[in-house]
């Protein structure tokens, strides 16, 4: 079996989330490596969406990096500027939100605000929406990236940034005022997650080779349930890898940094990459 970095098998379990002939409104980093992917593999016909205001650009110069990169731009249909991309996301063109995190809870909601304290007196000062806000609100489905810890999983967030199901109940995004279906993805190096129809209650689907649902559920502050057809995540082949280390980030701006677990900002690097 190939060998992978942990951002590696994100950005690869991500390509494999995104499908063929869908709009993706991609957050900078480790969402356009995954639709780089997609788009180079499975899904062709996949276009993104850049914050900067770009539609279904031609990304044959290289991944940019940043949503304003000028790569960004190269053969787009469209090329507006910032409010004409999020209108886009307003009249429905938007299949798919991707965006990052500092914490999720059980119903999708994401804070990528702060951690700890109040909104002005924080314990940990993190990026903040940027676009994501309005992307988990107007954009059909959600799909997020998270590093999978149990002080990024919790019951309760301490800020929300971008609106999941709310309390859970059946017509909250609706009376909230916001488009589209909701979180559909977390994807983070050790399991894939989705939402149960009914209770909108985070699904546990996936879980990296060698783990078990009990191993993923000791890292999460919430009770999760678990998918009936509980898999195995796909790991990237060498081809895979050759395409993600030597096209997409040929070099390893985000798919070979480390993960600090000994730092007190460990927990933003993968928010920093998809904010």
């Amino acid at each position: 079996m190939a060998e992978y970095g942990p951002f590696e098998m994100i950005a690869y379990t991500g390509s494999r989330v995104l499908e063929d002939e869908t709009i993706v409104f991609v957050g900078t980093g480790l969402p356009i490596i995954a639709a780089m992917h997609a788009q180079l593999t499975h899904a062709p016909n996949l276009n993104m969406i850049f914050e900067a205001g770009s539609l279904a650009a031609i990304l044959e110069q290289g991944m940019p990096l940043s949503v304003g990169d000028t790569r960004a731009f190269r053969k787009a249909l469209f090329a507006k500027g910032l409010c004409a991309a999020f209108e886009l996301t307003q009249r429905g063109y938007a299949d798919y939100a991707f965006i990052g995190g500092a914490q999720i809870d059980m119903y999708g909601n994401i804070n990528s605000h702060f951690q700890g304290g109040t909104y002005s007196r924080t314990g940990t000062r993190f990026p903040g929406s940027g676009g994501a806000g309005a992307m988990a609100a107007n954009c059909e489905k959600t799909i997020s990236i998270m590093a999978l810890e149990k002080r990024r999983f919790v019951e309760r967030l301490d800020f929300v940034t971008s609106i999941g199901f709310g309390d859970g109940t059946p017509d909250y995004r609706r009376k909230a005022g916001v488009m589209g279906a909701g979180p559909y993805r977390v994807i983070t190096n050790q399991a894939l997650f989705g939402f149960d129809h009914e209770t909108r209650r985070m699904m546990l689907l996936e879980v990296l080779p060698g783990m078990s649902a009990a191993d993923i559920q000791d890292l999460v502050g919430f009770e999760l349930l678990i998918s009936p057809d509980l898999k195995e995540m796909t790991p990237p082949s060498e081809a895979d890898l050759r395409l993600l280390r030597e096209t997409c980030d040929p070099e390893g701006y985000f798919l070979k940094r480390k993960v600090n677990k000994e730092t007190k900002d460990a927990d933003q690097k993968v928010t920093d990459m998809a904010a």
